[in-house]
């Protein structure tokens, strides 16, 4: 593969990686359902289906005489190779199929199947007729000419790459080459110690790199089901060092990968940890209260600890910065299509008995939402060209997984079903009811246009349950592209809007454009938050809670 085709895959990696969202999943007995309703619809509707067959008999008429208007959907990167359109046996191959695909969800648009019927059937055609895309085949002219330059040694790397993913990944195409990188010694690497710890979290305090900081330091959340380190990536997209080169004195949390022991760790159980991770944070600083930052369901559980925190009627968190967080579960995507009452309850009872959710088994549902980019796009380069996995250090960290305790899974899935941070008082946690209106905090969001995890219009119907003054902030990309999104990339676009109306299409039509990368709005913005500047700190933590090992500390490295 030549270096522009695999900056290319890199890019979608970035931008289509595994969203690990720890309430739906896709059971295969569902899929088999969905199928056969739609199998015996096609018998109901005999008509309807020899309609569609002559309309495809037609179509394939017309590709066969070189008449068809068929072609590739724009940006559709399968088929970019010259051959798909200059070899007339290429291109009839290409729009045989393309004709079949369409003729198979025109069938089922215009069926009598009911509307969530139809959406599950879409969803399962696709899955089939993305698996059977020419291009997956021996036949991709790319996959040939690779044979013929290497004499064919393309196909036993292949078969030795499936081999192994057989044996070590589930037989799932592998994303990324996992020995290229190692936690501390090329991702994770900002110099920094960890303060504290208790059975959930580490607290890292890293080490200022200018001579004064502002006195009010920031706390990152991030999400239980990720590893922490999405924050401290290489040096060029590190958040931390980020935070650190703009004198803001930075603390993470480094969460614990729960085993089955754990089962009984829910929300208030992670609460009470960060509480006293803040009250740490606040001690070593000397500030009376701190900014925040949660992202994804960090974000959920940040958002939930403020709203803890405001029924108290305690100040401790000045201002919140929220990442891709979803609090208002009205989902409209693949990602709620077969979560009805009987799956959730399901996925409820088989992480209990199990003890925890793992987060292995997210992924590999995750992968199936998105199969050209998630699988796909592997399959091709691993297997049909007979390439190594691609070396890059997010899709490292996002196969770098973690599980969920059972506790905390089954409160997600409720949450998601009875949508509680919308309605004050319908959540409690730690003894207290939430009202996320009695948060008053200054809150700065942000969402990304193409992010099909935690969609950007329910980031902004999140962002309005908050009793406090919002930017939300929108910004041209996916779930972790959002939030990896440095100063300097040509491409980086985002919006604003000072006004925040009801309807999320009002307020993009009324946002205003703009250049580079949001980080440095929010710099702005967290500037103002932060407080004055003081002499940086010469040493990590204080008397009381000492600079222990060196980050990325301890709990980043369990399995």
């Amino acid at each position: 593969m030549t270096d522009k085709n695999n900056d290319d895959l890199k890019h979608q990696a970035s931008e289509n990686t595994l969203g690990l969202n720890p309430v739906i999943g896709i059971r295969g007995k569902d899929l088999l359902t969905s199928a056969r309703i739609v199998l015996k619809q096609a018998i109901k509707q005999p008509l309807h289906s020899v309609k569609h067959i002559a309309h495809f008999g037609m179509e394939v008429k017309n590709v066969l005489l070189g008449q068809s208007e068929l072609s590739p959907a724009e940006g559709d990167r399968r088929f970019s190779d010259p051959a798909w359109s200059q070899n007339p046996l290429y291109k009839r191959y290409l729009q045989t199929y393309l004709a079949w695909r369409k003729e198979l969800h025109d069938w089922v648009e215009h069926s009598n199947l009911s509307e969530q019927d139809a959406s599950r059937g879409h969803f399962v055609i696709n899955l089939m007729t993305e698996a059977m895309a020419p291009s997956n085949s021996m036949a991709n002219p790319a996959a040939v000419k690779r044979f013929f330059e290497t004499g064919g040694k393309s196909v036993l790397d292949g078969l030795s790459h499936l081999a192994k993913d057989i044996v070590h990944n589930g037989g799932m195409p592998s994303q990324v080459n996992m020995n290229a990188f190692e936690v501390g010694k090329n991702v994770a690497t900002s110099d920094g110690a960890v303060i504290f710890r208790n059975d959930l979290l580490e607290l890292i305090h890293y080490q200022p790199i200018t001579e004064q900081v502002h006195a009010r330091p920031l706390l990152v959340v991030p999400p239980q089901i990720n590893k922490f380190y999405v924050f401290d990536l290489s040096p060029d997209k590190s958040v931390a060092r980020f935070l650190l080169r703009n004198g803001v004195q930075t603390f993470v949390v480094s969460w614990r990968n729960p085993t089955k022991a754990h089962r009984e760790w829910g929300l208030s159980t992670y609460i009470e940890a960060l509480k006293e991770a803040i009250n740490v944070v606040t001690a070593v600083t000397g500030s009376k209260d701190i900014n925040m930052l949660g992202a994804c369901s960090g974000g959920l559980t940040t958002a939930s600890l403020l709203g803890h925190y405001a029924a108290l009627g305690e100040h401790k968190v000045n201002a919140l910065t929220l990442l891709v967080s979803v609090l208002d579960y009205r989902l409209e995507t693949d990602v709620a299509l077969f979560a009805d009452e009987k799956s959730l309850e399901l996925a409820k009872r088989r992480s209990y008995q199990a003890g925890v959710l793992e987060g292995s088994d997210m992924a590999k549902v995750f992968a199936w939402m998105r199969p050209n980019d998630l699988i796909w796009n592997y399959w091709v380069n691993n297997y049909l060209l007979g390439n190594e996995p691609p070396v890059f250090d997010i899709l490292y960290w996002n196969n770098d997984t973690t599980r969920l305790p059972a506790a905390l899974h089954g409160e997600f899935i409720e949450m998601f079903k009875t949508n509680p941070l919308v309605r004050p008082g319908a959540l409690e946690v730690c003894g207290t009811p939430i009202d996320l209106r009695q948060v008053t905090t200054d809150l700065f969001c942000v969402a990304g246009t193409t992010d099909h995890i935690t969609p950007w219009e329910s980031c902004y119907k999140s962002a309005r349950l908050f009793g406090g003054k919002v930017e939300f902030v929108l910004s041209n990309s996916g779930h972790i592209q959002s939030i990896l999104n440095p100063p300097g990339n040509p491409k980086a676009r985002y919006m604003t809007n000072s006004e925040m109306p009801a309807d999320p299409k009002a307020w993009q039509a009324s946002s205003t454009k703009k250049a580079d990368s949001w980080w440095l709005h929010w710099q702005s913005w967290l500037a103002e938050r932060s407080g004055e500047l003081k002499k940086a700190p010469r040493h990590l933590g204080n008397k009381k809670y000492p600079a222990g090992e060196a980050a990325p500390g301890t709990y980043v490295h369990e399995r």
